[in-house]
Formats: structure tokens, C-alpha cells, sequence
């Protein structure tokens, strides 16, 4: 350590001596290095912290707008953190989820948009955007800045994670885009094969295309018994 104070120190009275003197006052050499130190070492722990694919999710449990608190399980799950509640970006994200939903409930996986907002703030924003899955509130921001999602001016980044049922991380997007979170989630969960769940759930396409056959057999029918009557 006192060779790496030493090496920092000479650095700091070296080429950029008046730089880092103009900001320290008076201080001494080895006052300038230990300041240099720290920032090295805030540095480094933060980037160690970043989760990578294959490493252990962190435990958690949080409280949800569907009630109750949820920590994970052995079922697979997708975390889509946001950074709050009826900003833009997150409203755009949040209707794509509740509109194409059923693209990901197609897959036997729980998923949750998860925040550091209150639980009662989610409840609204999650009522206001007709939200048909639940929200998760971090308001101590514990857990995230153990997923590394921590912004440093509170709120959480737009990332989401895919934890396998044996809370392995599957994937990270740390580039989502909230007008396609939904389909971009589905398309993950089937590049990851996370198994299919057998649903008896109708989707918007289905029910269409069931409203436009029932007329068609029905005018079938109709005309079927005007012939015989002929």
C-alpha cells in the first residue's frame, strides 16, 4: 500500500501538479494521494458490483401492488426495473407490458416491473395504465444497488434481468426499449427456452379471429335452412 501511495503521490506532483493543487488547497502529498486512492477504490468496488450472465441473483423481498411481499422462488423471472413511476419512458413501458402481456404469460415465468418508488405510488401508476401484473417497490434502494442498478441520483436504470428457477442469472438488457418491452421479453424468454405453459387464455389475435369465424358459420347455418325450406 505505501508503494501505491508513493506511485499516486508522484503522480499527483507530477505533469498535473497545478490541476489537483488548485482543488486540494494546501494539502499535503500524501493527503492528495489518499484522495486519489479513494476514488480508485470507489472506482473499482463499483464495477465489481455490476452482475454479470451466470452469476447468483441476489435475494430480495419486496413488497408488491398485487399485495403481499415476493421474493424468488423456483420458478423462473423476469425483473424489469424502471426508474419511476409516470415518467415517459416508464408509461411507454408500462402499456406495452399490459397491452402484449400475454406474449410473455405464454411462458411458465413470473415477471414484475420493480422500482425504488413507494408501494403506494406503484399501485397508482400501475392502476392508472390498466397494469395486469404486479409492481415491486424498493424504497430503500437495498436491493437495487445489490443488482448494480442503483443511478446515482436515486432511482433505478432501465434494466431487467432474467433469473432462472435456479436464481442464475439467464440474461441482462441493459438497453431496453420501452415501447417494445414486451415482445422484446417474450423473444428473450424463447431464446433462453424457458419452458411453454399450457394456457386457456385467449389472446387479442385468437379472439378476433374467433369474433370473425362465429358470423361466418352462423350466415352458413342461415342459408343452409333456406335451401331446405326451397
Amino acid at each position: 500500500m505505501n508503494n501505491l501511495v508513493a506511485t499516486l503521490a508522484s503522480l499527483v506532483y507530477g505533469r498535473r501538479h497545478w490541476r489537483l493543487r488548485a482543488r486540494l488547497g494546501t494539502r499535503t502529498p500524501f493527503a492528495a494521494a489518499c484522495v486519489v486512492v479513494a476514488l480508485f477504490a470507489h472506482a473499482t468496488t463499483a464495477s465489481a458490483a455490476e452482475l454479470q450472465v451466470g452469476d447468483e441473483a441476489p435475494a430480495f423481498t419486496l413488497e408488491s401492488t398485487a399485495g403481499g411481499t415476493y421474493s424468488l422462488s423456483d420458478r423462473p423471472v423476469v425483473l424489469a426495473w424502471f426508474p419511476k413511476a409516470f415518467t415517459q419512458g416508464c408509461t411507454i413501458e408500462c402499456k406495452s407490458l399490459a397491452e402484449n402481456g400475454y406474449l410473455i404469460r405464454e411462458f411458465d415465468v413470473d415477471y414484475f416491473m420493480v422500482s425504488t418508488d413507494p408501494i403506494a405510488d406503484n399501485a397508482d401508476f400501475a392502476a392508472e395504465n390498466n397494469a395486469d401484473f404486479p409492481m415491486l417497490s424498493d424504497p430503500t434502494k437495498q436491493t437495487a444497488e445489490a443488482y448494480g442498478v442503483l443511478h446515482e441520483r436515486g432511482f433505478a436504470k432501465r434494466h431487467t434481468f432474467y433469473i432462472g428457477a435456479d436464481g442464475v442469472i439467464l440474461a441482462i438488457d441493459r438497453a431496453v426499449n420501452p415501447a417494445t418491452a414486451a415482445e422484446d421479453i417474450a423473444a428473450t424468454l424463447a431464446q433462453l427456452d424457458v419452458p411453454r405453459q399450457q394456457s386457456d387464455e385467449v389472446t387479442p389475435s385468437e379472439e378476433s379471429a374467433s369474433a370473425s369465424i362465429e358470423p361466418e358459420a352462423e350466415l352458413l347455418a342461415a342459408n343452409g335452412s333456406a335451401r331446405a325450406s326451397s
